[in-house]
């Protein structure tokens, strides 16, 4: 009995000892990128099998995808082996990011599979953003090729410093070193500006296993590593524990009153019970009194932890604020320069409204202004009124409220963030910051003692703004200028913003490309706030043809100060009125970017007021939005009355 007892301690210490060895070995997180059918999820099977990552049913299992989806003939085709949605095998290509984790003796390993199709670069954005280190994979028989280059500007935006140029499938030109030596001066030439530590070349061959995990006799004259001795010895910077302490504030932990934590991540850094600490956006500073875990309190934490930061003082702390290192704090402010990689269908346009979202906080954004695009092939800086989907620029970005941030070059994880579209929530750009735009320390908001209610009150009437929408000649004008005229001889204080009317003033260098009506719409609903604000009923008749745009408006007003009017008249009939003659013309090809013919209208979902015209006088349309106002008012009233103000 003691015998086994004795066996059973020897098991636990070895299991121990061996967990123990894990823990100690170094972690590398990579990626593989590049041009589709380079042979990315080929090399990664082929990785995963040579270093015994492949249990034998799984083997099996990858032998009878090989028949029925493999490229390979008989032999095992190692891309199925990622390559995990149905999709991506009965097309023979990768869509999805796929993560695999293994280990050698050495070191722990995560790789992500990117795809290489340019309609999935966001995907490899995303395996980008938080590798060490890129596998760039190129056919030896195509070189390098557009998709090379964009991912590896990609790569070197989000941080990567190390790279491995794997010259693959050169079994398919001979095993030439001509070949390869080529491929490596035409990257070499290419990637000089891309700021890259090093950049290290390997012949090799992912569906044969050549210089993969071992070296390979039919490469004679090279004498370099094969590409997993080169990952188990390349040195990876632990930036993060380096870089000053940052902690993004993910929720406050208000279990009881006598308890009161603030629950994230550390990001970067390192934090000890009894350090001073500063609250990013406030500038306020306080002390560390305890740092819970699930396991108990900890003494300190560092980088990748999470835990609860419990402080000495009772200090205003919420979600997407940062606790940071008082003697290195980051920038504040909400107008900066960023590199952006736009993925989204609809292209980028200044002035239009996003979400932009950090690691914790969020915040309306719009890019001011596009400073330049990058050519990926001669690093050229192209002038641009707009961004399509893959490009990469240099962008000016304004937010409604002020976001704390580090340079990305400074802090990856503090310096990043994404943009989302506000009609579908889908990702379309990722950012990384530069810096903080000096303007944005120069201009602050300053106080003044008479506001928009004091300015509406001694009008008698609350500051409105009237939004017309709808095609060329459906008549927002004409009911426009009826509606201003009946509330003017009623008493009311109004000012009517013609889109013709401010086109020859305020917005006369605009044309009507949809960079330009995105703009146009942005300025005034800039005036129609300051118009709001000095207690006004505002009409606003604007074709304002992008759902977007006329949110961006709604939401730049007071609650309940908006409403969008859509004078819905059908197109046939817009066209056979055709009042200054537009339609003729732009069926003519005469005018370009006309909407309603080659540029869009995106119809209200939801507005406040439905004007269906055919049938009925404007008159009538007036008298319903009276009608509206009276019974907004009425409410209104009765709810002060009420006391819920």
């Amino acid at each position: 009995m003691r015998h086994v007892q004795v066996e059973a301690r020897s098991a636990q210490e070895t299991v121990r000892d061996y967990l123990a060895s894990q823990e100690r070995k170094s972690l590398l997180r990579f990626l593989t990128c590049g041009s589709v059918d380079d042979g990315k999820s080929t090399l990664i099977g082929r990785l995963l099998a040579d270093t015994r990552q492949i249990y034998e049913d799984q083997l099996a299992a990858l032998e009878r995808d090989s028949r029925k989806h493999g490229t390979t003939g008989d032999e095992i085709d190692f891309a199925l082996l990622v390559d995990g949605l149905e999709a991506e095998r009965e097309q023979g290509i990768t869509i999805d990011v796929a993560y695999r984790f293994f280990s050698t003796a050495r070191r722990k390993f995560i790789v992500a599979d990117t795809p290489g199709h340019v309609q999935y670069t966001r995907n490899m954005a995303t395996g980008a953003s938080t590798a060490d280190l890129a596998i760039v994979l190129v056919d030896a028989r195509q070189g390098v090729l557009p998709q090379t280059r964009r991912h590896s500007i990609i790569a070197s935006l989000l941080g990567i410093r190390q790279v491995v140029l794997a010259v693959n499938k050169i079994d398919l030109v001979g095993f030439d070193q001509a070949v390869f030596d080529r491929i490596v001066a035409d990257y070499a030439a290419f990637a000089a500006q891309l700021g890259f530590a090093a950049v290290t070349p390997i012949p090799m061959s992912a569906r044969f296993g050549d210089n993969v995990t071992a070296r390979s006799e039919r490469l004679p004259w090279y004498a370099g590593p094969s590409l997993i001795e080169h990952l188990e010895t390349v040195a990876v910077d632990d930036a993060a524990a380096q870089a000053p302490f940052r902690f993004p504030v993910q929720y406050v932990n208000r279990p009881n009153l006598d308890f009161r934590g603030f629950a994230g991540t550390v990001a970067t850094g390192s934090v000890a019970v009894g350090d001073e600490v500063t609250i990013a956006k406030s500038g306020r500073s306080t002390r560390v009194r305890r740092i819970v875990t699930q396991g108990g309190d900890l003494p300190a934490a560092t980088a990748g932890q999470a835990v609860t930061l419990v402080l000495e003082d009772e200090v205003e702390v919420s979600r997407g604020n940062i606790l940071v290192a008082p003697a290195t704090r980051p920038q504040v402010a909400d107008q900066f320069v960023a590199n952006i990689v736009w993925f989204g269908e609809q292209a980028l346009l200044p002035g239009r409204s996003y979400i932009l979202r950090t690691e914790t906080d969020q915040a309306g954004a719009t890019v001011t202004d596009l400073k330049y695009r990058l050519d990926i092939d001669s690093f050229a800086h192209e002038p641009a009124k707009s961004l399509e989907m893959n490009e990469v620029a240099v962008c000016g970005v304004s937010t409604q409220s002020p976001l704390a941030f580090d340079s990305f070059s400074e802090n990856r994880a503090t310096g990043s963030f994404i943009l989302i579209d506000r009609l579908t929530n889908a990702t379309v750009g990722a950012g990384m910051i530069q810096h903080a735009l000096r303007r944005a320390e120069n201009i602050h908001w300053q106080s003044l003692d008479v506001g928009r209610k004091e300015r509406a009150l001694i009008k008698q009437q609350k500051a409105s703004v009237l939004w017309f929408t709808g095609l060329s000649g459906s008549g927002k004008s004409t009911i426009a200028n009826l509606l201003e005229k009946k509330l003017h001889a009623s008493g009311r204080h109004t000012y009517t913003l013609d889109g013709d009317n401010v086109r020859h003033g305020l917005n006369r260098d605009l044309g009507f490309t949809d960079a330009d009506r995105v703009e146009n719409i942005r300025r005034v609903a800039e005036v129609a706030r300051l118009m709001a604000d000095a207690g006004l009923i505002v009409i606003v008749s604007f074709i304002s043809p992008f759902l977007a745009e006329r949110r961006m408006a709604r939401e730049m007003m007071v609650e309940g100060e908006f409403a969008e009017v859509f004078v819905d008249t059908p197109f046939e009939e817009c066209a056979r009125r055709d009042p200054k003659g537009l339609y003729a013309r732009a069926q003519r090809g005469e005018i370009a970017n006309f909407t309603g013919i080659d540029s869009p209208y995106e119809a209200p979902e939801n507005a406040e007021i439905h004007l269906r015209t055919l049938g009925r006088t404007p008159e009538e349309m007036v008298e319903t939005i009276e009608t509206w106002l009276s019974e907004r008012d009425s409410a209104d009233q009765q709810y002060d009355e009420g006391g819920g103000i």
